[in-house]
């Protein structure tokens, strides 16, 4: 039991430090960037399940909180999640947890894995865009424009390459876990 934690706590600072790489592959492009981030949080959730995926993920806030570099364009710091963008970021422990949750109730089958990760992502819209609405006082439309709309090619690209490297991430993982 004691090995198996050990090996789950150690892929959870695996997906949390892969998350901070992915953030800094980004285009600005308004107030909140394009970024690789989202396909970590897919893939902590769908291979970590909910518990340890969520916990990936907090990890990762937690670190640019205490002012690490994690976030997009290397920035830290609580202002970074007091900002327009807090929203989403805090959303990727939201998003891993449901990913986790949904992918160990469905089939393994690519559509039911489709559909966790959109759900997930989902999620994340939601919360990073109320978020959003609230820190700047924008209204929805404008606020969809600028932090949905753009992300939805991108972030179905992302869906489907978590899709299909899940399974052989997640034989890496039970193998040793």
């Amino acid at each position: 039991m004691k090995r198996t934690t050990t090996i789950q706590l150690v892929f959870c600072g695996l997906f949390a430090a892969l998350t901070a790489v992915t953030s800094q592959i980004s285009i600005p492009i308004g107030p909140v960037p394009i970024n690789l981030a989202t396909l970590s949080v897919f893939l902590a959730g769908a291979v970590l399940g909910a518990k340890y995926g969520a916990l990936s993920q907090a990890v990762f806030v937690l670190l640019g909180a205490f002012g690490l570099p994690v976030f997009a364009g290397f920035r830290g710091g609580v202002q970074v999640l007091a900002g327009p963008t807090g929203g989403y970021i805090i959303g990727y422990v939201a998003s891993a947890w449901l990913i986790g949750f949904l992918t160990k109730r469905l089939s393994n089958k690519i559509f039911s894995r489709v559909l966790c990760l959109v759900a997930g992502m989902l999620l994340c819209y939601l919360l990073g865009t109320a978020w959003f609405l609230f820190s700047t006082k924008s209204g929805l439309w404008a606020s969809l424009m600028l932090c949905v709309f753009p992300f939805l090619i991108g972030d179905a690209a992302k869906i489907a390459v978590a899709v299909m490297i899940t399974p052989q991430l997640n034989t890496v993982f039970h193998r040793n876990a």
